[in-house]
């Protein structure tokens, strides 16, 4: 069964014209089909990372289904994913989860889209005792409580900038003065708080610490503030939207440094297309995976390269790491069901707290707080439109270019 999307109004529509049908087809969808529910903001200004969040959960769905569905115990159930859309709005993702679990009746949930909103959806998690896998929620402080049904495929903050630290010092021994800009939200408020730590730690001096509101279109005032503090490294933190702006502002204002990086959105080809390929020259950023990253798997793609090809043939172009987060985060519930051999929700919870298990995206086992810990996430660089990785050692394909204009 393929993947289906519904609103929150179509399912109401669904149940008042047959509620008599649907419940005799929930009973045989409760033996055939297993249902994962996913909020997601395919409007408003998340828009861009909720489309590729839908089309890394469809290919795993056609994926599992064309092999025939997800084995629990001596069967093999297809797999259905329910989207509803959240309009880029926080509480409405609270509610949004929650409809899945009481309205739409799903099985196992996954997270809306970045820290904050998996955090407060958390929440719903822990109520109704689900199971839920975070694709996209890096800060430590959605997990700071330990949650007992929340877990997340990627690995703290400190794990992007670290590594990252390490490529610019290796290169740019001169750079000394840090300015940061960040998004008022908790994924980029996080980023740049880490940001501020591991550069005083590094011996830099951070002349500016900024951060900007969620819907901000204008950011002329602050970015020239931050052209006459003259930085020799400019950090952005946001999402893609909200650095596609910037970014094409910093080039009106002819805004240079020998670094800049953005987080998040660079890796992604709309950046590139959006500010020109001489407008994201050598631009760094980190993200949690490449398609140059090489990894055997036990999941259903069986490697990186087989689910490069899965992704390809039904997308027609490669994946970046907005999908692929989304991608693995339905792996990892997968295997999780699999290793229980059972739907039965406790079952799977103690499953995923034990998984430790190798898919196309890395290896993925959980610490005592429910987020992983178990890759080194690559570190990158734009070269004519191109990602060019920089690290880990393993997948490095270049190194380090000074000067961004």
């Amino acid at each position: 069964m393929p993947a289906r999307f519904l609103t929150r109004s179509a399912t109401v529509i669904a149940l008042a014209v047959g509620m008599a049908f649907a419940a005799v087809m929930a009973v045989a969808e409760a033996s055939d089909v297993i249902r994962f529910g996913a909020p997601l903001p395919l409007t408003g200004g998340l828009a861009p990372e909720a489309l590729k969040a839908q089309q890394g959960y469809d290919v795993w769905v056609e994926q599992v289904n064309k092999a025939g569905g997800l084995k629990v115990g001596d069967r093999r159930l297809k797999v259905e994913m329910v989207y509803v859309d959240y309009q880029s709005n926080t509480p409405r993702a609270v509610q949004a989860a929650e409809g899945l679990i009481t309205q739409d009746k799903v099985d196992f949930l996954f997270s809306p889209h970045g820290s904050g909103a998996a955090k407060a959806a958390s929440i719903v998690s822990e109520k109704y005792r689900i199971p839920t896998v975070a694709a996209t929620a890096s800060s430590q402080q959605v997990f700071d409580q330990k949650p007992r049904y929340l877990f997340g495929t990627y690995t703290p903050n400190a794990t992007l900038l670290e590594p990252l630290f390490k490529v610019v010092r290796a290169k740019a021994t001169a750079v000394k003065k840090v300015a940061i800009y960040a998004r008022n939200d908790l994924f980029p408020l996080a980023l740049a708080q880490e940001m501020e730590q591991v550069a005083r730690a590094n011996g830099m001096e951070v002349v500016s610490n900024e951060k900007f509101s969620i819907n901000a279109l204008d950011h002329a005032s602050a970015l020239s503030v931050m052209k006459n503090l003259a930085p020799d490294w400019i950090f952005i933190a946001g999402y893609s939207n909200d650095n596609i702006l910037i970014r094409k502002q910093m080039i009106d204002q002819r805004i240079e440094a020998p670094v800049v990086t953005m987080l998040t959105g660079p890796s992604f080809p709309e950046f590139v297309e959006a500010v020109g390929i001489a407008g994201s020259e050598n631009i760094t950023g980190a993200a949690w995976w490449d398609a140059a990253s090489r990894y055997p798997a036990d999941d259903v793609f069986g490697s990186s390269e087989g689910y490069l090809k899965a992704f390809k043939d039904k997308y027609g172009r490669n994946p970046d790491y907005g999908s692929a987060s989304y991608s693995v985060a339905a792996v990892t519930m997968q295997m999780a069901i699999e290793s229980a051999g059972s739907l039965d929700k406790e079952k799977v919870r103690d499953a995923l707290a034990g998984l430790n298990v190798r898919t196309f995206f890395g290896p993925i086992k959980f610490n005592a707080s429910g987020q992983a810990d178990s890759y080194s996430p690559p570190v990158f660089q734009l070269r004519n439109g191109k990602t060019l990785v920089l690290s880990p050692s393993e997948t490095r394909q270049g190194e380090l270019q000074l000067g961004v204009k």
